[in-house]
């Protein structure tokens, strides 16, 4: 079936929302999908509808209805909300989104998130871009926009919706302490031209002005330090225990062992001692944005 919008009188399909399959390895995301799917199938059994029937009256296209409701497809929070209406569900349906958008993000974004969640301390220095904690939504999507091979808008949306749920860290209460060391360099980039630029770097200006974060800035005339090989960042848990990775180091997987995290402490200690002081650091990016 051809897939285009519902509201131009035809229904949507795959062309239309690519990207949003459920990963296979994913096992938690899997048995929430076909939990929903299952439930899906049953209620529109129950009141005696056909597939192409159900589709026609939320707006997709029978096999869209199929692949929801065999657990193959994520399905968006407007298809759930259409499902309720139709079905008379009383909001059980529509109440499913709730379970559905914790698992929409891919497995390694919602690890590193629930990570960040339950964290006391955070260091990360970065060396290519701003870090995906500090980006503004247009920025973000600037971002993938340019990855290669091209992502479809729809894996675009979905990523850039992940990284922004990340920064909820700052929200929490009590908050953790967060540092950030980041090269001067990507800090010139206009990365989606003059104005998101400029609102990245008065982002940046925000965040760094919080009373829990340091941001400090390595100015790109400064002798070689630690961070050339790559990204480093550490995770500091309640329990005194601790988790961090760096490019260069471990063939940079995660590391949890009290000797390897001491050579990564001491990797971004220095970084920080040899990178602008916070206050320097907020004047310097002032004066970047001082100069568009």
């Amino acid at each position: 079936m051809t897939a285009v919008e519902a509201d131009s009188g035809r229904l949507k399909g795959e062309a239309d929302e690519p990207g949003w399959e459920v990963d296979p390895d994913d096992e938690w995301g899997v048995a929430v999908i076909a939990t929903v799917g299952r439930q899906l199938k049953l209620r529109r059994e129950a009141v005696g509808m056909r597939a192409a029937e159900f589709g026609a009256a939320v707006g997709y296209g029978e096999d869209m209805v199929y692949k929801i409701e065999g657990g193959k497809r994520i399905p968006r929070q407007d298809y759930l909300v259409r499902a309720d209406e139709v079905l008379g569900a009383g909001g059980l349906v529509a109440a499913a989104w709730e379970d559905v958008k914790r698992v929409r993000y891919p497995k390694k974004v919602r690890e590193l998130a629930k990570l960040e969640g339950q964290v006391v301390e955070i260091g990360v220095y970065e060396c290519n871009s701003v870090h995906g904690l500090l980006q503004t939504p247009e920025h973000a999507r600037a971002l993938f926009e340019a990855w290669q091979p091209s992502y479809s808008p729809d894996d675009i949306d979905r990523m850039v919706a992940a990284r922004l749920a990340r920064q909820t860290v700052f929200e929490r209460d009590p908050a953790p302490s967060v540092h950030f060391v980041l090269e001067e360099a990507p800090l010139r980039r206009q990365v989606g031209g003059t104005m998101v630029w400029r609102q990245q770097l008065e982002r940046l200006l925000e965040v760094g002005r919080l009373n829990n974060v340091t941001l400090q800035v390595m100015p790109t005339n400064s002798d070689a330090h630690p961070g050339l090989d790559g990204r480093i960042e550490l995770l500091k848990f309640p329990d005194g225990t601790a988790v961090g990775r760096a490019d260069g180091l471990y063939n940079g997987r995660p590391v949890s062992e009290p000797r390897q995290l001491r050579v990564l402490e001491l990797q971004y200690g220095t970084l920080r001692a040899q990178a602008l002081p916070p206050r320097e650091s907020l004047s310097f990016v002032e004066t970047l944005l001082g100069e568009t």
